[in-house]
């Protein structure tokens, strides 16, 4: 086993990606989410390398250090799902485990719905598997109001200019902030308000987050300039199109191996009701083999929880290498 991450780049679909790499033996894709990196999942590299398996972390297109195409419809969850399964193809893998957090989530989870072919298995962090369904910013606006974060990202330029102003500033307070009583809350501007105004710098960084890692972050953003945020924003800008797009795809299992790991505080909680969750969990993901949710966790499950994490994903790739011994029998 390799002892050090190793970086390079592949192009996927006239798509320049960064990857970051460790170990050999069967592939394993961790997909992050915004405003993150390859660096997100620092903390499960070695450990799932020493375990015995290759380990490959993208920067997914617009983010970090991988290229940025302008058009914003050029970042539907379509082109994210045709970017990782030909990352599995480009890394000379038939299949892959693929893990993804927060926007990585839903490409986790509609490359396993479409590709099972390629995905021996798959695992959300923070965010389930979710049907298409009616536009799903006009359901926002009457739940959450105009502030809410997923609408104020849609006008061009605006998000993108507060969050490069200060990357290191937008990074302290998206990541290390929390709500005063601890409890999650969704994300909504206050009117008249600016993007960073509702998220307060925090006097001091949360144990699991260090000056180190919020200049790593901001290093991996620095290459794109005054656009540094904008490939991820754009994701957002593609809600609407990507629930146009797999209308087709609404309400089709996940027929794969799944694992579901959620942090109680994490906002998702505060926008997707117990029993909402539930219901999704068991209908799109007949074969799950656990639902983790973990105490006094935020949204930033790998990296607030890294041990716990990286035991739960253990725990699900020996799932999957078990069923696929059995199946070969």
């Amino acid at each position: 086993m390799s002892d050090a991450i190793k970086h390079s780049h592949v192009e996927v679909n006239g798509v320049r990606l960064h990857i970051a790499e460790q170990g050999e033996g069967p592939l394993v894709l961790l997909l992050h989410g915004f405003p993150e990196s390859w660096y997100s999942w620092r903390h499960q590299f070695a450990p799932l390398a020493a375990a015995g398996y290759r380990v490959v972390a993208p920067d997914q297109r617009g983010y970090a250090r991988s290229e940025q195409p302008e058009r914003v419809d050029a970042y539907t969850l379509l082109h994210l799902v045709g970017d990782v399964t030909a990352l599995i193809g480009a890394l000379g893998a038939e299949q892959a485990m693929v893990v993804g957090h927060d926007w990585g989530a839903p490409v986790a989870w509609t490359t396993a719905a479409l590709r099972p072919d390629l995905v021996r298995g798959v695992a959300g962090l923070s965010v389930p598997p979710l049907p298409a369904g009616p536009p799903p910013l006009q359901a926002a606006r009457e739940n959450f109001g105009e502030g809410f974060y997923q609408i104020y990202f849609q006008e061009p330029g605006r998000a993108d200019a507060e969050l490069v102003a200060d990357p290191k500033s937008s990074f302290r307070r998206i990541l290390g902030g929390k709500s005063p009583d601890g409890k999650p809350r969704v994300w909504v501007v206050p009117a008249g308000e600016g993007l960073l105004d509702s998220l307060p710098e925090p006097e001091r960084l949360p144990a699991w987050l260090t000056e180190a890692d919020i200049d790593a972050f901001a290093a991996d953003y620095a290459e794109h300039g005054e656009h540094a945020f904008t490939g991820g924003l754009n994701w957002y800008r593609n809600i609407d199109r990507n629930a146009e797009l797999l209308t087709a795809f609404s309400g089709r299992p996940i027929e794969v191996p799944a694992l579901f790991v959620v942090g109680e505080q994490d906002l998702v909680n505060a926008m997707i009701a117990p029993e909402v969750l539930t219901y999704l969990l068991g209908s799109l993901t007949p074969r799950l083999h656990r639902h983790v949710r973990l105490p006094e966790t935020g949204h930033w499950t790998q990296q607030e929880r890294p041990e716990e994490v990286t035991a739960a994903l253990l725990d699900f790739l020996r799932h999957v290498e078990e069923l696929d011994e059995k199946s070969e029998r």
